[in-house]
């Protein structure tokens, strides 16, 4: 199949290119078409005519998104309608990349795909305007939501990721407190991609979908997991509030994932084991 893929150069682009190699992979970069640019995208997917268009473009930036929500709203819904668009006009399927910060966290158990969305942020706002975007483009769509990705490939958006972070400080020595009142379930870029072709090759009805590792912990939970393999003493913890972020998160966002194995897609690896996968492979570099 032919897949054409924007942000292939990115954490998670760069992952399901890797995951495509059988199929016939089109690179959509950046520098040929901007996704906030709908004439570029049109001429990109036109001419590469796929049978797929993957859409893992986005701005990622929590707290870029805050602070310039116009920019937000331009890469993450703009930029997903002319996606849409594009891959309507020829034919194609979509896969979209949405996340877990379109819910606002007052839920106690995992979030399913028809549970109401309600971010928070402008972040989760925008990725939730894509998603429509997608959905009333008429194209045969198919949202995927995922949370807390890592990778071990630069995030084009924000230049690293939390377990690089961490690792930092670690290494450093200094004083680290991470908040422990914020619950999610991080997941390795590698095996987020896998699913995607999974659900690529097995032809999954167009919808809604939640793909994310196995499990869930806060973010202190993760953060003490990577000293751990670090050997570092444990980090801090800290509460959502204590830390007085500028930007408000869902305080849990874990999603269910029962959608996919519905269609004989089975749930990723552990988290922990995830990481424990990603070390070695950042070992091996």
């Amino acid at each position: 199949m032919k897949v054409a893929i924007f942000g292939i150069s990115g954490q998670l682009g760069s992952d399901v290119a890797a995951a495509l190699s059988s199929h016939h992979v089109i690179p959509v970069e950046h520098a040929c078409a901007d996704i906030r640019d709908e004439s570029a995208v049109l001429t990109a997917v036109g001419d590469a005519r796929p049978h797929w268009v993957v859409n893992c473009a986005a701005m990622t930036n929590v707290e870029g998104c805050e602070k310039d929500a116009l920019a937000a709203f331009d890469v993450n819904a703009g930029g997903a309608r002319h996606i849409a668009l594009a891959a309507d006009a020829v034919g194609a399927r979509m896969l979209h990349i949405s996340t877990d910060y379109v819910f606002d966290g007052e839920k106690r158990s995992p979030y399913l795909e028809n549970d109401f969305p309600r971010p928070l942020n402008i972040y989760g706002s925008s990725k939730l305007a894509g998603e429509w975007a997608v959905r009333s483009a008429g194209v045969h769509h198919l949202v995927l939501r995922t949370s807390g990705v890592y990778g071990l490939n630069a995030c084009r958006g924000k230049g690293t990721n939390f377990v690089e972070t961490m690792m930092k400080r670690a290494a450093s020595g200094a004083p680290t407190r991470v908040v422990s009142d914020e619950v999610l379930t991080p997941t390795f870029s590698v095996d987020l991609a896998h699913q995607i072709r999974l659900i690529i090759e097995k032809a999954v009805p167009g919808g809604v979908y939640h793909a994310t590792s196995t499990g869930s912990c806060s973010w202190f939970e993760f953060a003490r997991e990577i000293f751990r393999h670090a050997g570092a003493p444990a980090p801090g913890a800290t509460t959502a509030k204590e830390w007085n972020s500028p930007v408000r998160r869902p305080s849990y966002s874990v999603l269910d994932n029962g959608a996919l194995a519905a269609h004989g897609i089975h749930p990723m690896p552990e988290w922990r084991d995830a990481l424990s996968r990603y070390m070695s492979e950042r070992a091996s570099l």
